[in-house]
């Protein structure tokens, strides 16, 4: 029998996938949780196979929630249901560790397919979540910083200001403008708040 946790925030949604997997002769659902935190203390104790995981709840969202089950357990595998496929969605949930990521108007035949391949240990991708994925390999150097412009953007995120980021890489200020314009191209921003914040998201940053 595959065990499998359902989190997500919406008793309503608990109930649908709960009563969907009952027809199922192989799938058992061990568990729910209704936000990041409560999922990650349920697939603590009860170590599911698979893992349902929405991405927007309160308390903790499903990426990070995800990220952490990845090092706490991580023989437990975690499939994505959301109802968002949006690139900036779809990235972060896969860097996190998700083995899948599904869409919430996916058939129920399709869903459970999804959970057995999970177990498997196979990815299993929405047709938009591999658009967005194949679109990121075609960009090759989007947002791969070098190492000199992510020692730029550190610096600026820890609060320094050009000059002081010069001084303390041994290079000019003209240099430092150059490699956060060079930043800002490859993040697709425009300031240094908003290189720093998609720095964070991007796990660039420490």
């Amino acid at each position: 029998m595959i065990r499998l946790l359902i989190v997500d925030d919406h008793p309503i949604v608990r109930g649908g996938l709960r009563d969907t997997f009952a027809y199922a002769e192989d799938i058992v659902v061990v568990g729910e949780a209704g936000d990041g935190a409560e999922g990650i203390e349920r697939a603590t104790a009860l170590v599911p196979d698979v893992v349902l995981m929405d991405l927007r709840m309160p308390v903790l969202d499903g990426v990070t929630a995800t990220a952490t089950l990845r090092e706490r357990t991580p023989d437990v595998r975690v499939l994505v249901l959301t109802t968002f496929d949006s690139e900036s969605d779809v990235l972060p949930a896969i860097e996190a560790g998700a083995i899948g990521y599904l869409l919430k108007d996916a058939l129920p035949d399709e869903l459970m397919r999804a959970v057995r391949a999970a177990a498997r240990g196979e990815s299993v991708l929405a047709p938009s979540v591999t658009q967005h994925l194949m679109g990121q390999i075609r960009r090759p150097s989007a947002g791969t910083l070098t190492a000199r412009e992510k020692q730029v953007l550190q610096l600026v995120a820890n609060g320094s200001s050009n000059r002081d980021a010069a001084k303390a890489l041994f290079i000019g200020e003209a240099s430092i403008k150059t490699h956060l314009q060079h930043i800002y191209d490859k993040l697709g921003v425009r300031d240094r708040a908003s290189a720093v914040a998609e720095g964070y998201r991007r796990r660039l940053l420490t």
